[in-house]
């Protein structure tokens, strides 16, 4: 992580806004979030800016939100940020920034989902209307969405290291489900959209269902599975499969086997940032611990017999 020079303000929010899109000026700014990329700041009731402060990479994926979010957001049951207004990089802030819409909510590894079968539902229809084959020039996805085995060197480095903190009771357990993963077949079909991040605190709760989807910043075409290893992620004990039963077109075993991978893979990475977070490391999450546990727990009481595989 490489944190802007430059201190993020409101007032800097604002003489940003004057000098690029006065007419937003006069709104009330406050502070929303630190993300991982970005810093999010409210902007009146219904607008938020975002401006990248942490990775390198933030300017790239702010500018994918704006080509490709707005003629996504119209087609998707759920509300998500849709870019208004982006910034240039100038003197005061010498990298892009965009203004977006507001999404109502709290990050769901605050407030963990709790009414089960609306949010099974929900994220269900959500990922239906978002998963349509992609043009040829969509983006690439830093990984997401491609083979799963392309990613077991990195698997096994993040495992060591959770065993290492003593963070994983059944490390054995872990691998196994990451080499049934591993070794289901791949996907066969078009490349489909998808939003390639879908862990807890990139997904809104209001009254224990989800209520949003936030941070398009990976943006992708590629494998389903990437995505629908969110029924484990977010979602409580016992609620996987009411999601998978929803979206069409239902997947087939061997999605479902990569899914748990991509999932195993999320939840621990998220055990990592969560334990860096407790310890007060650079870039650490304290919220992301528990429900990459939970997802965790989840996915071992999960895996299918060997006889299973497809």
């Amino acid at each position: 992580m490489t944190h802007a020079e430059i201190e993020i303000t409101a007032e800097l929010v604002r003489d940003l806004l004057h000098d690029q899109h006065p007419d937003l000026a006069d709104y009330p700014v406050r502070l929303g979030a630190r993300g991982w990329d970005n810093q999010l700041w409210r902007l009146g009731d219904d607008l938020a800016v975002r401006l990248p402060w942490a990775t390198e990479s933030a300017d790239a994926l702010l500018h994918k939100e704006h080509t490709w979010l707005p003629a996504l957001a119209p087609r998707l049951p759920l509300p998500v940020p849709v870019p208004q207004r982006l910034g240039e990089p100038s003197a005061r802030f010498p990298r892009p920034w965009i203004v977006t819409t507001w999404v109502p909510g709290e990050p769901a590894d605050r407030a963990p989902v709790t009414r089960a079968a609306e949010a099974a539902t929900a994220l269900a229809a959500f990922l239906t209307a978002l998963h349509q084959p992609a043009p040829d020039e969509a983006p690439a996805g830093r990984g997401r969405g491609g083979p799963l085995a392309d990613h077991s060197e990195g698997f096994a480095k993040q495992l060591a290291s959770a065993t290492e903190l003593g963070l994983i009771p059944d490390p054995d357990a872990v691998r196994a489900v990451w080499d049934d993963a591993a070794a289901a077949p791949g996907w066969t079909g078009p490349a489909l959209w998808l939003h390639g991040d879908l862990h807890p605190a990139n997904v809104l709760t209001a009254d224990g269902t989800i209520c949003g989807v936030i941070d398009f910043g990976d943006l992708c075409a590629g494998d389903p599975a990437c995505d629908l290893a969110a029924a484990w992620i977010l979602l409580p004990d016992d609620t996987a499969d009411r999601l998978h039963a929803a979206y069409r077109p239902a997947p087939d075993a061997a999605t479902l086997r990569r899914a748990r991978g991509w999932a195993v893979g999320r939840a621990l990475s998220g055990i990592l940032i969560g334990e860096a977070g407790v310890r007060g490391r650079p870039g650490g999450k304290a919220t992301w611990g528990p429900p990459a546990h939970a997802a965790l727990r989840r996915l071992i009481a999960d895996q299918p017999l060997p006889t299973r595989r497809s």
